[in-house]
């Protein structure tokens, strides 16, 4: 089976690909904090496995990811404070973004879709693809579709997962979305054992500068996440992988695969468009 990563294949097979008209994806992540249980790397390896999941759907390729976010804030990351957050300015993150495009642009690439997995990354995102299209301009050949995976997940699936009400995507981070979900990636690097057991993180509806570090949790975790489990990981993918796989779809006039989700008991079907083939 051919791989999806793009780095995982000759620039060969990159270019046939590319002129048969695969989709490409660009995960944007970050090396950040979440808590003593996950590891730096979680927004970035997150954004990847959707990524390949998704691009195994619609017959795409997955770029590597974009490593380095938007400076952490306090009530969406924990803060900058912490060892191991390693950040860039908001230019340098667009700056990153707008050569992306513009270097898949002018490999060819149609379709391109940028998969941020970093709160703190959105409206830097936003502006290095609206600068690359500036600086494109009337050669366009190209189309970018920028999406948040936890947009994805229905609201059925967090009330199930939340029977208490869901707090806030700002709240979980480090908590039990993003740990249930490693836990269905990459449960060898998830450490149950150290996962605090203290209670949401309680921010007032405002920041300060210098911030105060005094209202984040000792531990980084903004919200508990001591439910999370492996199976409530595969749910949320599964909303996230079959949503996102039906909006390209959707976008970009495509042809779908059979989702592996279509035979799970109770799981929903992908809505994409029918194969022609």
């Amino acid at each position: 089976m051919n791989s999806v990563r793009m780095d995982n294949i000759s620039w060969v097979e990159y270019k046939q690909r590319v002129d048969a008209g695969s989709v490409v994806f660009l995960p944007c992540g970050a090396t950040e904090q979440h808590g003593p249980h996950l590891p730096l790397g979680t927004d970035a390896l997150l954004a990847s496995a959707i990524s390949e999941d998704v691009a195994r759907l619609v017959g795409g390729l997955v770029a590597p990811a974009i490593s380095y976010g938007y400076k952490s804030q306090p009530r969406s990351g924990g803060g900058q404070h912490f060892c191991g957050t390693t950040s860039v300015d908001g230019a340098t993150l667009s700056a990153m973004v707008r050569d992306a495009v513009r270097e898949f642009h002018r490999h060819g690439v149609k379709r391109l879709v940028v998969v941020v997995g970093h709160f703190e990354n959105q409206w830097f995102v936003t502006e290095g693809i609206d600068l690359a299209m500036r600086d494109i301009g009337e050669r366009n050949t190209i189309e970018v579709m920028r999406v948040e995976h936890w947009e994805f997940c229905r609201r059925e699936t967090l009330d199930v997962i939340f029977p208490d009400g869901f707090p806030g995507i700002a709240l979980e981070h480090a908590a039990v979305i993003e740990t249930s979900m490693m836990l269905h990636y990459y449960p060898q690097w998830v450490s149950l054992d150290r996962i605090p057991s203290h209670g949401p993180a309680d921010f007032p509806p405002y920041d300060m500068f210098p911030a105060r570090k005094e209202w984040v949790p000792a531990s980084g975790v903004l919200s508990s996440a001591k439910e999370s489990s492996s199976e409530k990981g595969r749910l949320l993918v599964r909303d996230i992988v079959d949503s996102m796989a039906t909006a390209v779809c959707d976008e970009f006039d495509l042809a779908a695969r059979p989702s592996p989700h279509d035979d799970e008991s109770g799981a929903l079907p992908f809505n994409g468009a029918a194969s022609s083939a």
